[in-house]
């Protein structure tokens, strides 16, 4: 089994900054991506940034400029550093993790984290 544990969320002022870790724990042979999801009240989730193993990344345009997110191989540990926050960033973000579980050869496992809370004052 696999977990995501997520934390750095909190509450900032407009125009502040945050920086959210997830860390991938368990059964995991190698991450293949993660990514950051948020989902705002009475909103769908939506993706925000996301990374390959290799560091491809892809963001939401709402974000780009902004936001940046780095993966750690070796930790196994995905970052999302956010800056010039807006009242609109506010939401639950969510981490989301496909990694190789190593149990089975070229079994995959794919999962979100808990959420954590990020709220942006006017």
């Amino acid at each position: 089994q696999v977990q995501l544990v997520e934390s750095g969320g909190g509450l900032v002022q407009f125009g502040g900054s945050l920086r959210l870790s997830c860390a991938a724990s368990g059964s995991i042979s190698s991450i293949i991506d993660m990514g950051w999801y948020r989902q705002a009240p009475g909103k769908q989730r939506e993706l925000v940034a996301d990374i390959t193993s290799g560091g491809s990344t892809n963001y939401a345009d709402s974000v780009k400029g902004r936001f940046t997110i780095s993966l750690d191989n070796a930790k196994k540990t995905v970052y999302l550093q956010m800056n010039s926050l807006k009242p609109e960033d506010t939401a639950v973000y969510y981490c989301n993790a496909q990694v190789y579980t190593g149990v089975v050869d070229g079994e995959t496992w794919w999962g979100w984290g808990q959420g954590t809370q990020v709220t942006v004052s006017s």
